[in-house]
């Protein structure tokens, strides 16, 4: 019975992966079309993918480094300061919580597509999660000229950067595979992940450490799926070195195990999208 559940998982991860590589180029024009879309009729256009999330980041980088004069790095152990600090553990963050509210409507909002008997609606939810991604590379770029600034070098870790990003990418088309089926039936879905994403960003080590945080509210950062993304990102980019050598461990089990889990439901319910669209 374990080799045939070891078979099966397997058979579902080459099936998944084959299908969005053979649709690799129909998702990026997908993708691209989703940025252009989202910022048509604006003066500065696609270029809001860079200033939206620049400014937010400016604003809690106000908020926690001179409102409340919140200190740490600096020093020769940790070079970097507060700021990269805040930034390290923001960006992928931003793009995880915009996949999780995007998903939700994935396949609602492009019913005309659903109900066209060879349209492979798989390309649907996973297009979200590139046009999510552009924004978070983009800040990675400024993100590493910082460092470089403020150190004159990079730290060794900052190899594992692609590994980083290809279990995250997992990870979010996996929850997009999720959210997007389970959308199609409650409505009020996306709703609710509004909510959870403005709460989930003070769950998960962005703005502190965790030795901050209060014995009594501790379990919930490590009870909290995408804690151990950041701290992943932290390891490679701040700290140069493997401070949360579990995190990154439950990181690609989480990151597996939602990709695995979201492709099964989403081929599951997907025959009966048409019905209720």
């Amino acid at each position: 019975m374990a080799r045939g559940s070891h078979r099966g998982f397997i058979w579902y991860g080459q099936e998944a992966i084959s299908l969005l590589f053979r649709h690799r180029e129909l998702i990026w024009q997908m993708a691209k079309r989703e940025i252009n879309d989202r910022y048509a009729g604006s003066i500065f256009g696609a270029a809001w993918a860079v200033f939206h999330p620049l400014m937010l980041l400016s604003v809690y980088l106000v908020i926690f480094s001179y409102v409340f004069q919140i200190k740490f790095g600096g020093t020769r152990e940790i070079p970097l300061d507060y700021t990269a600090y805040i930034i390290v553990g923001f960006l992928p963050w931003m793009a995880i919580q915009e996949i999780l509210i995007k998903s939700c409507v994935a396949v609602n909002s492009s019913a005309n597509l659903v109900k066209q008997v060879v349209f492979p609606v798989e390309v649907l939810p996973v297009k979200g999660v590139f046009a999510t991604l552009i924004s978070q590379l983009i800040g990675m770029i400024f993100l590493i000229v910082y460092i470089l600034i403020k150190t004159q070098t990079l730290p060794w870790t900052i190899l594992f950067l692609p590994l980083l990003l290809s279990l995250q990418i997992l990870m979010m088309t996996g929850l997009g595979f999720i959210l997007s089926a389970i959308g199609c039936y409650f409505k009020d879905i996306k709703d609710v992940m509004q909510v959870l994403t403005v709460i989930g960003v003070y769950l998960i080590p962005v703005f502190y450490l965790p030795d901050w945080v209060p014995d009594l509210l501790k379990p919930l950062l490590y009870i909290n799926p995408f804690s151990y993304t950041i701290w992943a990102y932290q390891d490679a980019l701040f700290y140069g070195g493997f401070e949360h050598p579990w995190a990154w461990f439950i990181f690609a089990c989480i990151s597996i195990g939602m990709f695995y889990f979201g492709y099964r439901l989403f081929r599951k319910v997907k025959n009966y999208f048409g019905d209720v669209l």
